[in-house]
Parts: structure tokens; sequence; C-alpha cells
């Protein structure tokens, strides 16, 4: 495991943002676990986090003008990540994000910030089946900015048509998906830290997606 894999797992633990239980995701369908990248604003472990996102923006290959953070909590993440990027660059990031409500006075629109002819980096929380990261995407569009690529905290790998919706995104629009984490990397991470049981209960999981 990387350092960056193992820091964010150690932060998601420590905020109380992964939780292992029983539970009932958005779609109706059973998890072992629950990941709540809320938990990381409320806890006060919002630098921290975006630090990791920052990290690998700077050690990757991506190309943006502005980045995107999807209402609600891609908000927070948005504004920290820019931040973030801005004090370790020491040049301005631009970051801009949606209103759930069309504004028909002032500047008007569903955005907050510019996209228009820019290239557009999306920040989100967790991808499960990608509906909410496609929300962004025609949101985006329709605003006449260009998606490059997309980042999230966690990556579940659910399985859809026999491929994980990672895969499957990134076939359907040519778009990178880059992730902090993935959910097969925190069956090492407890493996590594003494935690069998809690290995097994994900290890369980995934083999029966």
């Amino acid at each position: 495991m990387s350092k960056v894999d193992t820091t964010f797992f150690e932060l998601a633990l420590k905020s109380n943002a992964l939780l292992l239980g029983d539970f009932t995701l958005k779609s109706g369908k059973k998890s072992p676990y629950f990941f709540n990248i809320g938990s990381f604003f409320s806890e006060g472990y919002i630098e921290g986090l975006a630090a990791l996102y920052s990290e690998i923006i700077l050690n990757g290959e991506f190309e943006f003008d502005v980045i995107f953070g999807p209402a609600y909590k891609g908000i927070p993440l948005a504004a920290a990540v820019s931040t973030s990027l801005s004090m370790k660059t020491s040049r301005p990031i631009p970051f801009a994000f949606d209103r759930k409500e069309e504004k028909s006075h002032g500047e008007g629109g569903n955005i907050v910030g510019e996209v228009k002819d820019k290239k557009v980096l999306i920040l989100d929380d967790v991808l499960t089946a990608g509906t909410a990261l496609k929300q962004s995407m025609e949101i985006i569009s329709n605003a006449g900015g260009k998606i490059t690529g997309c980042m999230v905290a966690l990556d579940r790998e659910e399985i859809f048509d026999q491929i994980t919706a990672r895969d499957k995104i990134s076939k359907e629009f040519d778009l990178e998906i880059t992730s902090i984490a993935r959910i097969s990397q925190l069956i090492d991470f407890f493996d590594l830290s003494g935690r069998k049981d809690e290995a097994k209960v994900i290890r369980n999981y995934l083999s029966n997606l």
C-alpha cells in the first residue's frame, strides 16, 4: 500500500467517515460499510483530505483550468482542494460548483464560477454507480465546459454489467477516473493493521459482487 492509501484510511476511520456495519445504500443495496465524506468536514479533517487530493493531482498528468465540486458536499471539497493546490503551487486555482436550483437574478444560471470554454476536473466524494458523476458531466457540458478528468476519494469498485462502474464510465465517455483509494485496498489496510475480521468482511462483500 502507498502512504497516500494508508493516510486516507487512517483519516477516514478516525473521522468516522468510513463505518463498518449493516447499511442500505441509496440504490437500496445492502453494504457492510458506509462512506460519508461529510464526517471529514464535521470532525475537522478536511485539510488532511484536501492535501491527499492535491498530492495526487500534482503528481498526476491532469490538464485543467478549473476544478468543479457538485452540490452539496462537493462544494467545501472543491474549496479546500483549491486552497491546498494554490498554497502548494503559489498560483490561484479557480473552482466552480452548481446550485440545486437555478438562480434567476444577479449573475443567474445554475453554476457559481466559470466553466465555459474551460478544461474542467470534477472532484467528488465516492464512486458507486456513477449517477452523480454523470449529472455533473451533463451540467458542465451544458454550460460549455470540457471535462478532462474526474477524481473521487473512494472508489467502491461496484460491478455493473460485469465491469466496475469506473471502467464502464471511462469507456463510455473516454474519461479517466482517479481515486485516492479503492475499497479493495481497505482489505490490505486491515490485514496490515491486524484487523483480520474486518478484512474478511470487506473481502467477502467484494467476492459476491
